[in-house]
């Protein structure tokens, strides 16, 4: 799927009839990252086992098991949802008072290009 890229956002509709297409390929893998951590599996009614659900884990005590399941479960998702888009580097969990912040390191496969993509919950 050489050359794809996403919908633009706000989703609009060109003269042509055409979906406008986001220009930015960065945010928008960067974006599908983010919807593999957030989405819980069992969420999406046709795609029962997408996601990782990250948010699940949050009720769970900070330590160092937390840590080692949330980075083992979004490497395999992120492996399995979009590997065909990037190679996972490294998920690195730190957990410090109430707030969890997970940061993927991965590499693009279409420039090998690295990048990385942090988010902090609570």
């Amino acid at each position: 799927m050489s050359g794809a890229i996403g919908f633009g956002f706000p989703f609009a509709v060109t003269a042509a009839g055409g979906i406008t297409p986001d220009p930015d390929e960065d945010a928008d893998l960067r974006g599908k990252i983010i919807q593999v951590l957030f989405t819980a599996p069992g969420e999406r009614v046709n795609q029962p086992e997408f996601g990782c659900g990250l948010f699940n884990l949050v009720f769970d005590p900070a330590n160092t098991i937390l840590s080692a399941a949330v980075e083992f479960s979004v490497g395999q998702a992120l492996t399995r949802w979009l590997g065909d888009q990037l190679v996972v580097g490294a998920v690195d969990v730190q957990a410090h008072d109430e707030t969890v912040t997970v940061e993927v390191a991965y590499v693009r496969r279409r420039d090998l290009v690295r990048q990385a993509v942090r988010v902090h919950f609570r």
